[in-house]
């Protein structure tokens, strides 16, 4: 078994064949997938897509493009957001230069936020951070030094060597999507290697960033086996190692997905 823990059910590209994408995913032994808020105001729309099917959940947060619409969403509202059942995570949150749809200063703030919605929680924050590893470095180790550690995962990641291993200090998780399987990814697969297989996590933030073989094509949750088949090629392993490894790192950090739904034989 797989699980896709970030991927957006709500966008427009599944309007029309949301429960066949579902249906592909089980078939392609991909057992839950998480659908990822980017707006904390359509937070409504996620609960209707996750309450229809029994091993789709979500998350509640505001993506950094979207930082400067939400700022009046506070930690409190986040913490009382994510006591719903079908919510399992918090973000996406945190840095994204590369675009810029949203000030610097509303993006940290928000991502602040978030991480103390995190802590409060427990449950983990899908952190996005592009061309921002410096600042995402610096406040990541300010959060965890003024209130502790709390739990948490670089998504779709394709930064350095050392925005990972200081995440990984911090008890972090590290989340890779197609991209590592682009035959230009070579320095992105060093890093994945480098990763211990308790922080490993794999992911395919559809609709976009579809793994070889479907590159260019819109990406669906099912594609994910196609990026741990990836790793699994690049750290030397077998696919089932890959699979067990992930699964259960999934089940260890999203602690209200119902156990129900892990593989027989699981550790708790």
């Amino acid at each position: 078994m797989l699980v896709d823990h970030h991927c957006h059910l709500d966008f427009p590209q599944f309007a029309e064949d949301r429960a066949g994408v579902i249906a592909r995913a089980k078939a392609a032994g991909v057992g839950v997938a998480v659908t990822i808020s980017t707006r904390v105001k359509r937070l409504p729309e996620l609960l209707e897509i996750a309450s229809a099917f029994d091993n789709v959940f979500c998350s509640v947060g505001t993506h950094p493009h979207q930082a400067d619409e939400e700022t009046d969403v506070t930690t409190d509202e986040l913490v009382r957001l994510a006591a719903q059942p079908k919510v399992v995570a918090i973000g996406e949150a945190g840095l994204d230069y590369f675009y810029k749809k949203s000030t610097p200063e509303n993006q940290a703030e928000g991502f602040r936020r978030h991480i103390r919605a995190a802590r409060i929680t427990g449950l983990p924050l899908e952190i996005h951070t592009r061309d921002a590893e410096t600042d995402t470095t610096r406040i990541l180790s300010e959060e965890h030094a003024a209130g502790g550690a709390f739990p948490a995962i670089l998504h779709c990641y394709t930064g350095g060597m050392d925005l990972a291993q200081h995440a990984l200090g911090l008890g972090l998780y590290v989340s890779f999507s197609g991209v590592v399987s682009f035959k230009k990814s070579d320095a992105l697969r060093e890093v994945a290697n480098s990763v211990p297989l308790d922080r490993l996590l794999v992911e395919t933030d559809a609709p976009f960033l579809a793994p070889e073989p479907h590159r260019g094509r819109t990406n669906e949750p099912a594609f994910v086996r196609h990026t741990a088949a990836a790793l699994a090629k690049s750290r030397g392993v077998t696919l089932d190692e890959i699979e067990v490894a992930t699964t259960e790192n999934f089940f260890r950090l999203f602690r209200k997905v119902p156990r129900s739904l892990a593989p027989a034989g699981m550790p708790a």
